[in-house]
């Protein structure tokens, strides 16, 4: 098995003017599929990230603070999971809760090097 990082890039929920209801409903699709990866042993970690960004850039290492208004997008979290393959990986994004807002996963296997 490889470990592989899926990268969720989408909308900030709190720029899209969800309801009280609507965001708890949106957050019982991401519990639910959280639960669905953990009991079947695929999941190894994840995390959802704050919107807050600060980027260092370039040889004077300089300092900005975002969110970015040029970006319309944002990393919204990610997970580490186990597969045979991307293919596999591919499998388990569908059940991706943020598709209908036009979400995206980004699927990439982590490198191992050798010691």
């Amino acid at each position: 098995m490889k470990d592989f990082m899926m990268i969720f890039v989408g909308a900030d929920y709190g720029t899209l003017g969800l309801s009280p209801d609507e965001l708890q409903s949106r957050y019982g699709k991401w519990f639910a599929w959280t639960t669905k990866m953990q009991k079947n042993g695929v999941m190894k970690s994840g995390e959802a990230l704050q919107p807050q960004v600060k980027r260092v850039v370039g040889p004077e290492r300089t300092v900005t603070d975002g969110p970015f208004m040029e970006s319309k997008e944002l990393i919204g979290g990610f997970y580490i999971v186990q597969a045979k393959n991307a293919e596999d990986v591919v499998e388990i994004a569908q059940d991706y809760p943020d598709y209908d807002l036009g979400g995206t996963v980004e699927i990439r296997e982590v490198m191992v090097f050798d010691r």
